[in-house]
């Protein structure tokens, strides 16, 4: 396999413009940073979440959880409705 087509084994975070490994408590927190940023400025309705039905009920659950929850989104929709 070509190293350009290899799978990511560590967390990459981008800093001026150019993408660098980082552990993963910093690209935890440059995620949940961004995740902020947004809610901070645009409010949780800038949020949305879909979820897969190939996913568990388990999955889903924790997926919409974190909407409603952590980013205070009501903005949640699934496949498995159709």
């Amino acid at each position: 396999m070509q190293q350009a087509y290899a799978r990511l084994t560590r967390p990459l975070v981008r800093k001026g413009g150019a993408l660098r490994e980082a552990s993963w408590d910093e690209a935890l927190d440059a995620a949940a940073a961004g995740f902020r940023k947004v809610v901070e400025r645009d409010g949780p309705k800038a949020f949305g979440m879909f979820s897969c039905s190939k996913a568990t009920n388990e999955v889903n659950y924790l997926a919409q959880k974190f909407a409603r929850s952590v980013l205070g989104s009501n903005n949640v929709d699934s496949c498995n409705r159709t």
